[in-house]
């Protein structure tokens, strides 16, 4: 077939799902995948023999005049009639599953695909099983699910470690490129390639993905068109993770670093410029403009991404701009106008690279002569001509988040209440629901509805529950990819799950509610936040391993259910809001505690402490401790911020008779040393009154009493200079000492110091023999990305955040899990609170019960004295690991009481040598 032929009978399908949260650009991420499929082999077909029902000659028709409805009536019908002959009832399967996916009904589709799959299968066409094995995985892309597409068209994944260095793919026998090859299916193999290269791209493997499409490029001059697009978006997220990377080198003062991969990414985004130059120039010349204006809007949000390095000069963005008003003016009624209608109306020259739905641009290139609002107008015209439930929720929804910016809410309500509901049917449109059903609680929200203050108050939060509903529910699909994808999270998970606990704790504010119902409202609060720092958590390490430990039980049951474990023990949880810091007290068996972070005065009355007040003083805090610049510590800070944080709570706490605080913190909270809190009442630090831990949520907490008598330890330690990455890190002289400390304590170890300590080595070391502790006496930098995140190695090398979990993890026989990982010398990157994430998970990420570390880096023979001290008391019997590490901080800081013959530096009473070493995970 010519390819004029093929593009006259182009049936694009509506594919706009939600693979990343900002996947809500549409076009730009989907576009190559669907346009592959359907270029290729996406028409619908005629059954035979020849005497064919006229329900499918019927369904073919209502097909192409776009009635998807009625097409998938009158082929579920014919099917009756196709119960004895396979290969008839392949082909209405086939067709029916196309008309599925017009209609969003994925899981149907899926159904279908597969008894078509089976059928030919039956009749021995083997090489249309493998073209049904290619639709089927674009629809497992679609619904978000891109490992089970990899599945289905090469039999394995490739791990992006085990990349081949050459172009051969080796896939099994029976996937769906394998087959194209051995039927010499051209077609099929550029499918199955194409599509697989879409899929490895949506999972982070970006190099594994060029790889794919180029190979597809190769298979035939005549498709060669096909890719182009595809190419052109893997090199541009490849290009948005390298600029990610620049960056984080840039904080981590890494130039030179900085420097290579500023020009990987300014390359990667030139090729992708050219691929999509191409896509347009190729269409352009073959009269085709649905594939015109895919390349136009890909170029146009590769110009919009990178404006400020100026990539693309502003004359060819106006120009392009131009040509694409052009081409979808004169498109016809498709999903490929309607999403290209409302992409052209909330495009920004500046463009952040996540949903605008999550926030009102200010600077959209179309705002004036209501060009924006017209194209938005249109697209819900379009959307109800055409009859997709999914293009009509988004097009609603798109048209109401315009009113909602304009402040004309009575409108913007009416559109998002219409895009939920559509959203809503049958389940639609699952992935975008979250949006509409949030934005529908802002809009409420700002409602001036003076006399029905409570119930629009208590509207808007049931609309803001649902979204988080939906959004647990897909989060895992949506926000699990390869660790170097970095999800637009800040924009988009971050400000729901924050608003609706605010919502909760206004309406807690307004005194209207009853003893009773606050409670309950507390405890949704608390699941609230608990939830946000889950994701956080995940969205860091950017999979699911660190969930697998997970309790599915909320915080409330938990406290209840553990209560003896957890008895003397107090939690303490931050939440930071719009414009100010919640902390939550819970303790077993008691009502859950709120107070805002207040300023008392000396009249008596006080006032919210503000978010900027708040982090400029812990800056100061944090910056007194790691500079030592004063040998008698000023207590100043450190007593404010004890009365702002701490005393709201001393009465509860003390009436509870608590001894340990686990803290669950927040934000730039995370970076707080608790233990150096200063009580100006009792002339104490926090550590003297109370054992002090912290955890990233109770969920991920295995309460569990260690055992401070296990003898086998590894002890690896790193004395030289060494550089990594162009970054220099400095000998550390006290490590001797240290490795020789702990060495004495368990006699029962094996050492691994300098060269011998390297990440081949410290493998095969817990391959041989299970360790329950494991110290590591090195520098450890935890990056604002995992990809900065590592520990430092003889010859220096380092060991990664990969390759420490997947030695430390046994998934084989739990019951050998390391009890206690230490880290004794950790930087963390400055100016992003993401970089304490790694420090909080990285105990869970590895399978580790509990770990110790440094909130930074202390290398003077203080670590050595502190870890001496907590390894003593925890081996003893009774003692937990917070209650060890007490133990230890209270000796540091009685150095001047301490006789002579103790031989401990009198300094060490500075909370610098002692504060920063920090208990996380179990703290029992």
């Amino acid at each position: 077939m010519k390819l004029r032929t093929i593009y006259k009978r182009i049936i694009y399908f509506s594919s706009h799902q939600s693979q990343k949260l900002n996947s809500h650009q549409v076009i730009k991420l989907l576009f190559s995948l669907t346009l592959i499929i359907c270029l290729l082999f996406g028409q619908v077909v005629t059954a035979q023999p020849s005497n064919t029902n006229v329900l499918v000659k019927q369904g073919i028709k209502d097909y192409n005049a776009g009635n998807f409805s009625n097409a998938i009536k009158n082929w579920r019908e014919a099917l009756n009639y196709y119960k004895n002959n396979p290969s008839a009832r392949a082909v209405v399967n086939e067709n029916l599953a196309r008309a599925y996916q017009q209609v969003g009904e994925n899981k149907d589709a899926i159904a279908s695909l597969e008894k078509a799959m089976r059928d030919y299968g039956k009749v021995e066409n083997i090489q249309q099983v493998g073209r049904m094995k290619s639709e089927l995985a674009q629809v497992y892309s679609n619904l978000g699910q891109p490992r089970q597409a990899i599945a289905l068209l090469c039999g394995q994944i490739v791990e992006k470690s085990k990349i081949p260095a050459s172009q051969e793919i080796k896939c099994t026998p029976d996937s769906a490129e394998q087959i194209a090859i051995k039927y010499n299916d051209k077609r099929g193999q550029v499918a199955a390639l194409g599509i697989l290269g879409e899929a490895y791209r949506l999972i982070g493997s970006y190099d594994q993905a060029i790889k794919y499409l180029d190979a597809a490029q190769q298979v035939s001059p005549e498709y060669q068109f096909l890719v182009f697009n595809s190419l052109g978006n893997a090199y541009k997220s490849r290009g948005q993770l390298r600029e990610l990377q620049a960056d984080s080198a840039k904080k981590a003062g890494i130039s030179s670093k900085e420097k290579e991969l500023t020009q990987k990414f300014l390359d990667d985004y030139q090729r992708a410029y050219q691929y999509f130059k191409n896509s347009i120039k190729f269409a352009r010349n073959e009269k085709q403009p649905l594939a015109e204006m895919r390349g136009l809007l890909n170029l146009l949000q590769l110009a919009s991404q990178t404006n400020k390095s100026k990539f693309i000069p502003d004359e060819e963005f106006t120009k392009t701009l131009e040509d694409a008003l052009k081409v979808v003016e004169s498109l016809p009624n498709s999903a490929t106008k309607v999403y290209g209608e409302i992409d052209l109306a909330y495009l920004q020259r500046d463009g952040k690279r996540t949903s605008p739905f999550t926030y009102c641009p200010t600077q959209l290139v179309l705002s004036g002569d209501n060009k924006a609002l017209n194209l938005l107008e249109n697209s819900v015209l379009i959307s109800k001509q055409i009859q997709d439930n999914r293009l009509i929720s988004y097009a609603n929804g798109a048209l109401g988040h315009f009113w909602e910016c304009h402040q004309e809410n009575e409108k913007a309500l009416k559109y998002t209440q219409s895009a939920i509901i559509a959203a809503d049917i049958n389940l639609s449109a699952k992935d975008s629901l979250y949006l509409w059903e949030w934005q529908a609680g802002r809009i409420l929200d700002k409602q001036d509805r003076k006399q029905e203050a409570m119930p629009a108050a208590s509207e808007a939060i049931a609309s803001y529950q649902r979204a988080f509903d939906i959004l647990e529910n897909i989060r895992q699909d949506i926000l699990t990819a390869e660790r170097d994808v970095q999800f637009d999270f800040r924009d988009v998970v971050k400000p729901l799950y924050r608003t609706l606990a605010q919502s909760r704790l206004d309406l807690l504010g307004v005194g209207a509610i009853v003893d009773e119902r606050r409670v309950k409202e507390l405890s949704k609060v608390v699941n609230t936040i608990d939830a946000l720092k889950l994701a956080e958590l995940q969205n860091y390490f950017g999979n699911d391993c660190i969930l697998s430990g997970l309790n599915p039980k909320l915080v409330g049951e938990l406290l209840k259910e553990n209560s003896a474990a957890f008895q003397n023990t107090g939690f303490l949880s931050s939440i930071i809001l719009d414009g100010k810091t919640g902390i939550l007290l819970q303790l077993p068996n008691q009502a859950t505690k709120f107070k805002w972070i207040e300023d008392p005065n000396q009249q008596g009355t006080t006032k919210i402490v503000s978010n900027e007040i708040l982090e400029k003083k812990i800056t100061e805090f944090r910056k007194g401790l790691v500079s030592k610049e004063e040998i008698n510590y000023d207590t100043t800070i450190a007593a404010q911020l004890y009365d702002w944080i701490i005393r709201p709570f001393a009465e509860d706490i003390k009436l509870q008779k608590v001894k340990t605080l686990v803290f669950i913190q927040d934000g730039f909270l995370r970076s707080v040393p608790m233990a150096a809190l200063y009580d100006s009442q009792q002339k104490k630090y926090l550590i003297e009154t109370y054992a002090v831990a912290t955890t990233p949520s109770l969920r991920l907490t295995k309460p569990n009493l260690g055992n401070g008598n296990t003898q086998k330890a590894l002890i690896v330690g790193l004395t030289k200079k060494a550089t990594i990455d162009g970054k220099t890190f400095d000998a550390l002289s006290a490590v001797p000492d240290e490795v020789k400390t702990v060495g004495r304590i368990f006699p029962n170890h094996t050492r691994l110091m300098d060269d011998n300590f390297i990440p081949e080595s410290f493998q095969k070391t817990l391959e041989k023999t299970t360790y329950s502790i494991v110290h590591i006496a090195s520098h450890a930098q935890f990056g604002i990305i995992p990809e900065d995140t590592f520990i430092v190695t003889g010859k220096n090398q380092k060991l990664t955040i990969n390759q420490l979990e997947a030695s430390l993890r046994n998934l084989n026989n739990k019951s050998d899990s390391v009890e206690l990982l230490a880290l004794t010398a950790c930087e963390t990157a400055v100016g992003d609170d993401r970089a304490t994430l790694g420090l909080a998970g990285i105990a869970l990420q590895a399978g580790v019960k509990s770990a110790i570390a440094s909130l930074w880096n202390v290398t003077d023979e203080s670590t050595s004295e502190i870890i001496k001290t907590f390894y003593t008391n925890y081996r003893k019997n009774g003692m937990t690991i917070a209650q060890a590490l007490q133990t230890a901080q209270i000796r540091m800081i009685q150095a001047k009481k301490l006789p002579s013959s103790e031989g401990i530096n009198i300094k060490y009473d500075h909370p610098a040598y002692w504060a920063p070493i920090i208990s996380i995970g179990n703290w029992l």
